[in-house]
């Protein structure tokens, strides 16, 4: 009996430490451990993405890193993410939502919120693309800045350093042009974007707090 009391405080003291380096008391986890991309999967130019002083670099050929971990199975609805993001002049790159793993390609399911504060494309950091975009640059190349999305039910809300820069509705049973059937909101992973060779981007301290569904 003393042994399986002893098994049974041991056990729970592991899964205390194991819970306490992933989650806190106000309901945030780490998406990204910040040593390794374990729980993230890339398809095509998996070279275009590493690890750095706590840092996921993104840089080489067009390729997307998706979060494949235990977190919500990655398979997310409603919930808050925020990531800690710098960019290099002439960056371009993004974070997708309700989004699925694909080997090559720009994803076709879900949104993709904006980085980009001095590419050549107009639509600046924070942009749900193409859907409800900002002209605006509200943050700057070479500074970290944090970029927070929060998904409920069919309301986007996507603040930079909690300035809201979009507020978006979906309409009920909206309808994409013919190749964007599946940018619509529904449940899925999220995935960071490497746009271009010529593309310098810094993520760090990815988070996600899970909403009521």
């Amino acid at each position: 009996m003393k042994n399986i009391i002893k098994f049974c405080l041991i056990a729970c003291c592991l899964f205390s430490c194991l819970s306490s380096k992933h989650s806190s008391s106000d309901g945030w986890v780490s998406l990204f451990d910040g040593k390794s991309l374990k729980d993230w999967k890339v398809g095509d130019n998996a070279g275009t993405f590493s690890v750095e002083n706590g840092m996921i670099v993104v840089h080489g050929k067009t390729a997307h890193l998706f979060y494949e971990g235990d977190v919500e199975n990655h398979d997310f609805r409603n919930f808050e993410f925020k990531a800690d993001v710098m960019t290099h002049p002439g960056a371009n790159s993004g974070i997708y939502i309700h989004t699925a793993y694909q080997e090559k390609g720009w994803p076709s399911k879900g949104y993709e919120v904006q980085v980009n504060n001095s590419h050549s494309d107009w639509r600046r950091t924070g942009s749900l693309y193409g859907i409800d975009d900002v002209k605006e640059v509200f943050v700057k190349d070479n500074e970290w800045f944090t970029e927070h999305i929060t998904i409920q039910g069919k309301k986007v809300i996507i603040k930079l350093n909690e300035r809201v820069v979009v507020d978006y509705t979906e309409p009920e049973n909206v309808k994409r042009s013919q190749g964007d059937e599946q940018r619509i909101l529904s449940s899925g992973t999220f995935a960071l974007q490497g746009h271009d060779p010529n593309s310098l981007v810094y993520f760090k301290n990815l988070m996600v707090r899970p909403l009521p569904k």
